[in-house]
């Protein structure tokens, strides 16, 4: 998944194709905050409400986004914030991590215009067209005072390892005859009588595969895609993977005995999200698991910050079987057209609450909750209507759409119409829970605060006074 998305070499994000676009209709795949300005906007807010909650603190605020797309999400947050001048005042710096020099470039015009983009020791550094807030592009996270961290469609594009439950061999028994008897010559190992983890390895296609993907099972891409370049094979036999990954949490080890199971683990991603949960609450006093590839943060005297993490996945149960490709909106073989192709697997939540509460002991989890759900506390239906109304005030006047991306309106009582439906049509996809239709149910909320006793953030079930 890294080599086709990544590489400097024809990798999927990190290639500039002439003419092609990953987001947005004619792209690929189209994300939330590019349905909705709303939802940025609600992002901004929920940032608001945990700074507000965590005493306003008056500087050393940062911003961190990992994964941030063309800065679409990061755009609304920026202008929802612009207008509370004592947060503003607060924020030092605003981090991107972004690997793609083309997804840099459109970060950049679209977060600072014209601004002057400079290189500096660790990336490179315009300035924000909104409230001149400096913003630096980087490749690795860099600060540790009080970060709050954005993390949206992130996790699911990590690289996973995928594992199945095999039964124990029972080879034929193989003796020698001796005039004291028979002696058996390859007695079974302990280990060699208990079910094992094998990894499922990607492979050419020469050798024909019963595993199937998400996408490879659907009629749609066997009538039109052409047949895979790679599939999954099965292991042979045990490697340093199998024999390491799966024990980290007991509820891998618990799947074991069910034969030909197969899980999804995403080492990196537990990195990631551990890594977010030392920077806000410090280095957890333990001796870190071996999961953890980041290097512990330095100790701070008091927690602070926070992360919100949206993605795909299921609330309670471990991914199996979900890598897939995507093209033109349609799911198609993962195996396929490497580095044209968007790939990406089911983010497993409580393996990302188990890595964070496991890194620190200074900091909550709060959620999984559906994203339905969380944008619903967080106002979505109201700030829709309110846009609403000022459609319907400014219309006559042929003035600038009330707050938010859009240009003027004219006087034109179809295009008022079209825009009121396009709003309302826009967040019914973000909070539908009908199957298929809408995206409130599929993508779940998760956020990691300070630790203090458990009181909830809002959007999770709490409000600035719970």
């Amino acid at each position: 998944m890294r080599q086709c998305l990544t590489s400097p070499n024809g990798g999927y994000y990190t290639t500039n194709r002439e003419g092609r676009d990953q987001f947005g209709r004619k792209g690929d795949f189209v994300t939330s905050p590019e349905i909705s300005q709303i939802f940025g906007e609600l992002f901004g807010l929920w940032l608001l409400t945990e700074w507000m909650v965590q005493g306003r603190k008056k500087h050393g605020v940062e911003l961190i986004e990992v994964g941030p797309g063309r800065g679409t999400l990061m755009d609304d947050i920026l202008r929802t914030v612009s207008t509370f001048r004592s947060l503003v005042s607060s924020i030092e710096n605003v981090y991107l991590v972004e690997a793609s020099p083309s997804l840099r470039a459109a970060q950049k015009d679209l977060l600072c215009g014209d601004a002057k983009l400079e290189e500096v020791s660790i990336g490179y550094r315009s300035m924000s067209k909104f409230a001149g807030l400096p913003i630096t592009w980087c490749e690795d996270i860099q600060p540790d005072k009080t970060p709050f961290i954005f993390a949206h469609e992130f996790f699911d594009a990590l690289p996973i390892h995928a594992f199945q439950s095999v039964p124990p061999s029972q080879p034929p028994a193989q003796t020698l005859s001796t005039p004291t008897g028979q002696i058996i010559l390859n007695k079974s190992k302990p280990e060699a009588q208990k079910p094992q983890w094998r990894e499922l390895l990607v492979s050419p296609t020469e050798l024909t595969s019963g595993i199937t993907t998400s996408a490879s099972s659907s009629p749609s891409m066997k009538s039109k895609e052409p047949k895979p370049d790679f599939q999954l094979s099965l292991a042979k036999a045990s490697n340093p993977s199998s024999l390491l990954l799966p024990t980290q949490s007991q509820r891998y080890k618990d799947l074991l005995p069910t034969k030909d199971a197969v899980i999804e683990i995403s080492p990196e991603s537990h990195s990631y999200v551990a890594d977010f949960a030392r920077r806000i609450g410090g280095s957890k006093n333990a001796k870190l698991t071996t999961s953890s590839a980041v290097p512990p943060a330095p100790h701070k005297s008091e927690p602070l910050g926070a992360a919100l993490i949206l993605d795909y996945g299921p609330a309670n149960t471990i991914p199996s079987s979900t890598l897939r490709g995507i093209r033109s909106h349609q799911l198609v073989s993962p195996f396929a057209g490497a580095g044209e192709v968007d790939l990406s697997a089911d983010v497993d939540f409580l393996a990302l609450v188990e890595a964070a509460l496991g890194a620190s002991d200074n900091v909550e989890v709060h959620g999984p909750v559906e994203q339905g759900v969380f944008l619903e506390q967080m106002g979505i239906k109201e700030r829709s209507e309110m846009l609403i109304r000022g459609l319907e005030r400014k219309s006559e006047k042929g003035a600038e759409a009330p707050g938010g991306r859009e240009g003027s309106l004219d006087n034109d009582a179809a295009e008022v119409q079209t825009r009121k439906r396009a709003i309302r049509e826009a967040v019914d996809r973000l909070v539908s829970r009908l199957p298929g239709r809408g995206m409130g149910t599929l993508y779940k909320a998760l956020a990691i605060v300070p630790e203090r006793g458990g009181k909830r953030p809002v959007g999770f079930g709490g409000g600035l006074g719970a």
